[in-house]
């Protein structure tokens, strides 16, 4: 008895002990939730802090914005000029390899976060691929260096260190330097053999080739089959180019029916895989009978492009298929044959109501004042000045070194950025009004937006509602509408390029990374801010106004929640997140339905998916999201801004400084004597 009760008392007090224990956890749990909440009003507060101590003239916050801005500095790459002849006429180099070679090569490529998204192009670098040994000591990547090279260890074992500290070990099987595929970036680390190792090189020139190849042969084959229409095959090569951009992939199984006997229809097929059955019934108690079978190439539906839009065939899928499909619409609008006047017009008329420069096209450097410095980057300084003669005109003065230029390669991108900004006149860009120089500096004299940009707005005032957002959003569409217009791409939409006039209006700025396309209408190079690149650019497939469109999705997430929807600790995990897609974020309950659905249409991985693919902005402006959205008012600069901006402050922060010029020179000579 007396050990039974022993035992009893013994539980009991386990009992009780455990019971303790529990009511710790819970008050630990309580604990650590009230720190989060206070960790997440002090991060914050910082941020709040950050842009308060970043004002012009505060050393210290020039210092803690630049610490926080790094990490959305876009990247910049040479100009990718590809000529499709030399393209399709000399593909890659094809290096020989054992079926074990390309067993480890393929796996490395499919396990790896990003490259495993690069499709049907994969066997080709694996093709590409070449053999290099490294003995026992030597250094593969050497940290400070520039990289243009990834690897693929098949055998042997690497040292991973940095300033002389060992990182980690790769290992046989493994992919690294993949980042070199993207740009030319500078190494962080050095990679050691252990022991005498075999690897395989992807070039970075060699992985673009494979993928700009591929684009190009999609291209030329879908014009191809374009110019086999009769309708369509009159038609100039840039008008198919652009016609083939608009044409979007249908898959179908067994049965299906593609088009069915006298449904209305507006669509142009092209067979693009597979087999089709075309069926015809002679009355309606007759079955349907296939009178003919149409493969890869062939193509159906050319009265729907002249307008008759009822079908007397039926078309089913036999198998497995896939089309290429274009809606009546769309190509009438390429072809001219139904432009939409509003559409087209508005930009001229805009162009007329901008804001004037009239009288500096023959402003020079004597002629302005400098007031302050409002901001330095790499190779630049800005400055708000005003003209001596007219102290109530305010603008900002980008100052350039030619030294910088040169000595970087950016003489071609800061003279084509020109060339777009002095013929841009849309009211919702920031205007340049002229440039000039001197003998050690170029001069952009520019549109002063003094109300700030839409990043610091964020932090400031947190995220923004529906209105205020479809009202920035609008804004930037006009500008997107008018460079689209022009054959140009702007490729780094964000928020920090978005900056608002005094009278709270918003103007598309950031346009180092712009290009007027060529003739395939797109383009090659990586370029644009992290978060916020298009899959296409990514995987450098070719791409064109619409990474702009998948920009603007992205926007709009980051102004309604406060931080873009894909996220990573590095680039390489940035764009991991990108080619996951837009279905695998987690949308906060900030964002309603209506601009939900607006980003997920706006933001599909295939470009031909997109909102606005077919008719441009007239598609976006008709998504739910802006039912009721007064966008003519905004257009006429009659809408009441969200924001109305205080500039005058700012404005009396003169810090007279007299800028001399030895030798003004007039625009027509700004791209000499670099």
């Amino acid at each position: 008895m007396g050990t039974l009760r022993d035992l009893q008392f013994a539980l009991q007090l386990k009992i009780e002990e455990l019971r303790q224990r529990d009511a710790l956890i819970d008050e630990l749990e309580l604990e650590l939730d009230t720190k989060d909440d206070l960790i997440r009003r002090l991060q914050g507060e910082l941020d709040r802090l950050r842009v308060t101590l970043s004002a012009p003239g505060s050393a210290t916050g020039q210092q803690c914005a630049s610490s926080v801005r790094v990490k959305r500095r876009s990247v910049i790459t040479e100009p990718t000029n590809l000529d499709p002849n030399l393209i399709l006429q000399n593909p890659p180099m094809s290096h020989s390899k054992n079926q074990e070679s390309q067993r480890v090569i393929e796996a490395a490529l499919r396990e790896n976060e990003w490259l495993k998204y690069v499709g049907s192009e994969l066997s080709d670098l694996v093709d590409c691929a070449y053999p290099t040994t490294a003995a026992q000591g030597a250094r593969l990547v050497q940290e400070g260096d520039e990289a243009s090279q990834s690897f693929i260890l098949e055998e042997g074992k690497l040292e991973v260190s940095r300033a002389g500290q060992k990182l980690h070990i790769i290992e046989a099987g493994t992919l690294f330097g993949e980042l070199a595929l993207l740009y030319n970036y500078t190494c962080s680390s050095t990679v050691t053999a252990l022991t005498s190792s075999k690897l395989w090189v992807i070039e970075r020139q060699t992985f673009q080739r494979v993928m700009q190849r591929s684009s190009v042969l999609r291209i030329t084959q879908s014009v191809d089959v374009l110019r086999s229409v009769p309708l369509l095959c009159t038609l100039p090569e840039d008008n198919l180019i652009k016609i083939s951009a608009a044409l979007q992939e249908c898959h179908y199984s067994d049965g299906d029916y593609i088009v069915r006997h006298g449904a209305p229809g507006d669509i142009f097929f092209i067979v693009s895989s597979g087999q089709l059955r075309v069926l015809e019934r002679s009355s309606v108690s007759e079955d349907s009978m296939c009178v003919s079978i149409l493969s890869r190439g062939d193509s159906f539906g050319d009265r729907a492009l002249k307008g008759e839009v009822s079908s007397s065939l039926s078309v089913v899928s036999a198998g497995d298929a896939t089309c290429l499909v274009i809606n009546r619409e769309s190509v009438m609008r390429f072809i001219g044959a139904s432009v939409d006047i509003k559409e087209n017009g508005s930009n001229e008329a805009k162009a007329r109501t901008a804001d004037g420069g009239d009288g500096l096209c023959h402003v020079s450097l004597s002629d302005v004042q400098v007031l302050c410095n409002v901001g330095e980057g790499q190779y630049s300084q800005t400055q708000l000045v005003h003209l001596k003669n007219d102290t109530s005109r305010v603008f900002v003065l980008k100052v350039i070194s030619k030294h910088a230029l040169v000595s970087s390669g950016n003489r071609a991108r800061i003279l084509a950025k020109k060339q777009i900004l002095m013929d841009a006149r849309c009211p919702f860009i920031v205007r340049l009004y002229c440039t000039f120089r001197d003998a050690k500096c170029l001069y952009m004299l520019k549109e002063a937006c003094l109300g700030g940009d839409l990043w610091t707005l964020l932090r400031q005032r947190g995220p923004f509602d529906d209105n205020a957002a479809r009202f920035y959003t609008t804004c930037v569409l006009e500008a997107l509408r008018f460079l689209h217009g022009q054959g140009i791409v702007h490729r780094d939409l964000k928020p920090e390029n978005v900056l608002l006039d005094q009278k709270g209006y918003a103007k598309l700025a950031g346009f180092g990374s712009a290009k007027v396309l060529g003739s395939l209408r797109r383009t090659w190079s990586f370029c644009g801010s992290a978060a916020y690149q298009a899959p296409e650019i990514i995987l450098h497939k070719g791409h064109g106004t619409l990474a702009d469109f998948w920009a603007l999705g992205v926007f709009v997430y980051e102004i309604l929640s406060g931080s873009p929807p894909f996220s990573g600790a590095d680039l390489l995990k940035i764009c991991a997140a990108v080619l996951k897609g837009i279905d695998a974020v987690e949308f906060p309950a900030a964002i309603s339905n209506p601009a939900a659905d607006f980003i997920k249409q706006i933001c599909r991985e295939n470009p031909t998916e997109r909102l606005g693919q077919r008719n441009g902005v007239r598609d976006i402006q008709a998504h739910k999201w802006f039912e009721g959205f007064d966008w003519d008012a905004v257009c006429k600069g009659s809408h009441t801004p969200p924001i109305l901006p205080h500039v005058q402050d700012f404005l009396d922060r003169s810090c007279s400084e007299n800028h001399t010029d030895s030798s003004p020179v007039d625009d027509s000579d700004w791209d000499k004597d670099f």
